[in-house]
Order: C-alpha cells, then sequence, then structure tokens
C-alpha cells in the first residue's frame, strides 16, 4: 500500500488539474422587465456560453422554457404571487403544473417550484401553504416529488432578531405564516428560498456595517458569536436565516439563496466597483463549497440577481443588479462554474 501511495496523489493531482473542484455551481436569475433584452433563446444561449448551470425564473415562460430544453440546465421556476390563490384550488394546481412543468419534463431539468416569491404575511399570506400543499400533491400524483422539489422564496423583512447570528428568529407577528411553511418544507425534505442582499443592509445600517463586510473584502473577522467569526456579512445573514429556522422548528432544513445580488448604479454605495467586488466574491465564495460558521463543509446553492439590467423596474436602483448588459456583454468577470460543462466532477 505504502509503495502505492505516490503514484495515487499524482493521479489525484493530475485528475485534479484537469478538473478543478466542481463546488457549488453559481446560479443566475432571469429576470425579464426590459424592452431591449435578447430574446429568451439568446439568453438561454448566453448562459451556456458562459458556463451557467442553474437558472430561476420568476414565472413559466414558454420561450424560456423550450430554449432551455436539453441543456441540463438546472430551473427554478416561479408561481407568480397573482396566481397563488387560484392554486389553492386542487384541480387549478394540477392543471398549473401540467402546463408549465409536466408539459417540458424531463428535457426541462426542474429543480424548484418556487410558489410565491416575498410573499407578505399580510397581503396574501394565507393562500400560500394551501397552493405549495396542491402542488406538491400534483407533482406527488405524477410520481415526482421527490425529484422536483416545492417552496416558496422569503426576504430578510420577515426576520425579526438578526443579531448576533445565532440569535436570528422570525418576527412574532409573522410566526402564524412562517412556522407552518417550514414545517411542510421539512416533512417533504424540501428547502426554504431566501432572498439575501447585504447591499440593503449596509445602506440600512453604514453606521454599523462596514463596506468591506458587506464586500467580503474584510481582511479579518469583523463578528465574534461565540466561537464563531464572521469576516463577511452575507454568511453572518445566511446564519441568521439557519438560526430563525431552527427555532421555527425547522431543525438543519436546507437554505438556498434564491437571490443575492449589488447595483452597480442608482443609489448609494451602487457603483461599478462595488458590484463587480461584490458579485465576483460571492461568486468564489459560492464555488468554494465551505458552508457557513454555523453550517460548515455544507455547499450553499446561491442565484445571483440577475442576468441583465431591467429598465423597466423601479426604482431607479432597481434597474442595475444585471450582471449581463442588454448588448449581451458581461459587466465584470465571474467564473459561474469551476470547470466547462461536461468535465465537472460531480
Amino acid at each position: 500500500m505504502s509503495q502505492m501511495t505516490p503514484l495515487f496523489l499524482l493521479i489525484a493531482l493530475f485528475t485534479t488539474i484537469l478538473n478543478p473542484t466542481s463546488g457549488e455551481p453559481v446560479g443566475v436569475c432571469y429576470g425579464m422587465l426590459g424592452n431591449n433584452l435578447p430574446s429568451q433563446s439568446d439568453t438561454i444561449a448566453l448562459f451556456r456560453q458562459n458556463n451557467i448551470r442553474r437558472v430561476r425564473l420568476y414565472d413559466p415562460n414558454q420561450a424560456a422554457l423550450n430554449a432551455l430544453k436539453n441543456t441540463g440546465i438546472e430551473v427554478i421556476i416561479g408561481v407568480p404571487n397573482s396566481e397563488l390563490r387560484s392554486l389553492t384550488n386542487p384541480s387549478s394546481a394540477r392543471s398549473w403544473l401540467q402546463n408549465n412543468v409536466l408539459n417540458y419534463y424531463p428535457a426541462v431539468s426542474f429543480k424548484y417550484i418556487a410558489v410565491g416569491n416575498e410573499v407578505s404575511p399580510s397581503n396574501g399570506g394565507d393562500v400560500v401553504l394551501p397552493a405549495m400543499r396542491n402542488v406538491y400533491d400534483a407533482l406527488r400524483g405524477a410520481n415526482l416529488q421527490d425529484r422536483i422539489k416545492v417552496s416558496t422564496a422569503i426576504d430578510m423583512t420577515l426576520i425579526g432578531n438578526s443579531f448576533p447570528p445565532s440569535s436570528g428568529e422570525f418576527r412574532g407577528d409573522v410566526r402564524w405564516y412562517i412556522d407552518p411553511i417550514i414545517g411542510f418544507l421539512t416533512s417533504t425534505n424540501s428547502a426554504l428560498l431566501a432572498n439575501i442582499y447585504p447591499y440593503f443592509s449596509y445602506v440600512d445600517n453604514p453606521r454599523d456595517i462596514s463596506l468591506s463586510y458587506a464586500l467580503f473584502t474584510s481582511p479579518s473577522v469583523v463578528v465574534w458569536d461565540g466561537s464563531r467569526g464572521y469576516q463577511n456579512l452575507f454568511d453572518a445573514l445566511l446564519d441568521v436565516v439557519y438560526s430563525a429556522v431552527e427555532r421555527s422548528g425547522g431543525g438543519s432544513l436546507p437554505v438556498v439563496v434564491s437571490e443575492s445580488g449589488w447595483p452597480s448604479n442608482g443609489g448609494n454605495a451602487a457603483s461599478f466597483d462595488n458590484a463587480r467586488a461584490y458579485y465576483t466574491n460571492l461568486a468564489s465564495r459560492v464555488r468554494e463549497n465551505r458552508g457557513t460558521p454555523k453550517r460548515p463543509g455544507r455547499g450553499v446553492e446561491t442565484y445571483l440577481f440577475a442576468m441583465f439590467d431591467e429598465n423597466q423596474k423601479s426604482p431607479e436602483i432597481e434597474k442595475n443588479f444585471g450582471l449581463f448588459f442588454p448588448n449581451k456583454q458581461l459587466k465584470f468577470p465571474i467564473t459561474f462554474s469551476a470547470a466547462r460543462e461536461g468535465t465537472a466532477v460531480e
């Protein structure tokens, strides 16, 4: 055995050089609120050219779904908030699933169905879980409940206590809404989708949060939480969500970061250089697959927001989160996956 070890190590090293560690592929959110954007087929071609292997769609856009066929790109498909109430009818949920998922499966690699995005508990919160249950039941009827997971995407406004990260907790007035959802996600072996933006945390509190902490550029630990040291705000916010999920009975329920980004223009601290630092550092962070101080060694599935600058969004700052300009030019160099498609070690 000892004589074989050097050869084994050489082979392992050679394999690593040829096939760099794949880590977590970095996903991208594909919003379409612009009147100057490339076609869906051109956009999905751009995904493939840049080895972007995960995409989040906010609605079942047929042109995008057709373009995604046989690409191997994993898809989060969204049920728009405006359609949630109709899906509290089981028959409507079955029809929605048939028209927007089953008709494209398995040519399209669906991973999650996001039933609603950032729904306010006080404005439509009562329909989210019934719609999730009906979509899940429809999936189960197609025997796909273990292949395609049902979830919903929340934002950080549901968080009450957020410091230190180990004290993370959902607001008391939304527990009626979020706790049953977390119970459902746990029982169906799914994951919670969370939109996490260090940018907004920073601009809301620049006195207590340093820009370097928000941009992953701090040279050392900024926040200590017991024995856990935090060098960046993204990790801290994600661990806040993990702690809140635990307090709501979710145990070690996975959390998918379904949106995260930094604007390159249009507001405070919104600059090209800051956006470049945030996106490139976050992408590197995700590919490293290190997890967070609270959950080390677990990959963090993350979707950068967004594919393009979208000129029909408002306010102004919302128009400037794109990784690409509408002319398909990448704003700044980002490695979305550690190896080209077909060579990554899975």
